[in-house]
């Protein structure tokens, strides 16, 4: 580096930091989650037993590989969260352990500002060569392109992006074949980019070279529209292919990733097909279920299938555990299931009619104290210098927006708003159950319109925030597409301030304490939960609880 930039870096340097220290600040000394779903206080048969999903809340469009060696890995998608890509580790698949990001520097995630938070990334996908001992991640970035990112080391670092422009459309994933060959399969658009009705996609195949790191040969079309043509089948995305005694087999998810969701099989003598649909299909869905059944999984579809310890198969995939009228929270959740064989060797996770359970038996595994299903607690105290694991932003670091550590996180009140398609001082977790509760101890006094507090977030225009907004008041605020609406407030005195929300499915409340929670006062109660559920917003993603502060209302 010459010393002009050297300096310049410095001078960069310098500017953030006085831009803080004028900024207004949120000081906030604890933060607490705890789940209270009923469904989790049944006791389990055995140590053998585990609930479904095994990732609660907002962990879509999973993924998964395994090294050979008994090592398997898992990955979900993020969308304009940062970092991206949660990756998790198992050696049995019940039991899963978030070991990183695999986009964890902001040159992995280019052109998030200005995405909404249902852009970014999509449907990654993690694949291991053998050949090289390499692991791959590929996805897409609708504002960037479809790219992968490999390593040799899955709890370390990842490349920088290596785009793949030839490879048009969504939902890319990767196959090695035996011969050492390798192939990227994706979703794309109609024939000559002509559909014949709204839906109508293909999946497409295209030669990788893995030396040189690029798409070789033309690419072919393998499957167009779905399995049942004369049907109009929607969005066959997602896909997956897989070499299983001699054969190939391509699997996608078909029917859109609402009520109508599936996943699908077909097989083949050749990358290149042609492929031939089961004729069961489809190999997953709930679609034509009962809607007033007990304990109901919706949109279940979006699968990959691996063969597991004692050359069992296992799948993971999303579907969704929704609440009366379709009001839910927790977004599509990620789902563990084995993989059933028939007689003629075809796969699939349901037979016609069969519902998908939320407890499930795995015998080769013993479910362990640390389980990520369950009702479980986070205490965090910001003793630590960094945020769990599970916390994020949106759409960069933000760490130029807050300072943890030494018992302390603090948020500078900037002027970007959960509103914009910006970074805000927002810092946050998935909501991962219908009834929860959260709080936190914040110390603020806000001087104009600076306001701070526990925010509810589901997308841009969807939100509910527990603020201390006035010097002498605290008040919930109701985000929407025109700006905030207050739906109830309190007087306060000091800056010393207690601020809780509980979550019972259908319905929010929101409490503040002075008295350093001995005593909460309701702000505002039987708040419309499902406000902020994919049922009303749509979207891709789930809703996220944290810290916010902001120097502007919305």
């Amino acid at each position: 580096m010459s010393n002009y930039h050297r300096i310049m870096a410095l001078a960069a340097a310098a500017s953030a930091l006085a831009g803080w220290a004028a900024s207004p600040q949120a000081t906030f000394d604890s933060f607490e989650y705890n789940g209270h779903d009923a469904v989790y206080e049944q006791q389990l048969p055995d140590e053998h037993y585990y609930f479904n999903p095994i990732l609660p809340g907002w962990y879509s469009d999973p993924a998964i590989c395994t090294n050979g060696q008994g090592d398997y890995f898992l990955v979900t998608s993020t969308f304009t969260y940062f970092p991206g890509v949660p990756i998790f580790h198992s050696r049995d698949l019940m039991n899963w352990e978030q070991i990183g990001y695999v986009l964890s520097r902001e040159s992995q995630l280019l052109n998030m500002e200005g995405q909404g938070v249902s852009g970014g990334i999509f449907a990654p996908a993690i694949a291991y060569n053998p050949a090289n001992k390499t692991y791959y991640m590929i996805t897409t970035n609708v504002g960037y392109g479809n790219f992968l990112v490999k390593t040799q080391d899955p709890w370390g670092e990842w490349s920088d992006p290596i785009r793949l422009p030839e490879v048009a459309g969504i939902d890319p994933s990767m196959f090695f074949d035996e011969d050492g060959k390798a192939y990227i399969v994706n979703n794309d658009d109609a024939p000559d980019n002509k559909p014949e009705y709204p839906g109508h996609r293909t999946v497409r195949i295209q030669e990788y070279d893995t030396v040189n790191d690029c798409t070789v040969g033309e690419r072919h079309i393998i499957v167009n529209k779905g399995v049942k043509p004369e049907d109009k089948p929607i969005w066959c995305e997602g896909p997956h292919m897989y070499k299983i005694n001699g054969e190939y087999y391509l699997m996608t998810a078909e029917g859109g990733t609402g009520d109508g969701h599936s996943e699908v099989i077909y097989r083949g003598n050749s990358p290149f097909g042609p492929f031939t649909p089961w004729d069961k299909n489809p190999m997953l869905t709930q679609r034509t279920l009962a809607s007033d059944r007990q304990n109901p999984v919706t949109c279940a579809g979006h699968a990959d299938i691996i063969e597991g310890p004692n050359g069992e198969w296992w799948g993971v995939f999303l579907a969704c555990r929704p609440l009366e009228n379709g009001c839910e929270n927790l977004g599509r959740e990620t789902y563990l299931m084995p993989v059933r064989w028939t007689n003629d060797g075809w796969p699939y996770f349901t037979a016609d009619g069969e519902h998908i359970s939320l407890v499930n038996r795995k015998h080769d595994a013993v479910r362990g104290e640390t389980a990520t299903f369950g009702n479980f607690s986070q205490k965090l105290d910001f003793n630590a210098d960094k945020l769990p694991m599970d916390w994020m932003t949106l759409r960069a670091s933000a760490t130029d927006l807050y300072k943890v550590g030494g018992g302390q996180l603090t948020l500078a009140c900037t002027d970007n708003t959960t509103k914009d398609k910006s970074t805000p001082a927002y810092v946050s977790r998935r909501v991962q159950h219908h009834s929860f509760d959260a709080s936190t101890h914040m110390n603020f006094k806000p001087a104009g319109q600076e306001r701070a507090g526990l925010l509810i977030f589901k997308d841009e225009t969807h939100q509910y925030l527990l603020a201390r907004d006035k010097a002498d008041q605290v008040s919930v605020l109701k985000v929407g597409e025109n700006g905030e609406e207050c739906i109830g407030s309190v007087p306060v005195k000091g800056e010393s301030i207690d601020l809780k929300v509980e979550g019972a499915g259908t319905e929010f409340a929101f409490y503040c304490s002075t008295d350093g929670g001995a005593n909460w006062q309701p702000v505002a109660t039987g708040v419309d939960a499902s406000y902020t559920s994919t049922a009303k917003t749509g979207g891709f993603t789930g809703t996220m609880v944290g810290l916010y502060a902001s120097a502007k209302p919305f």
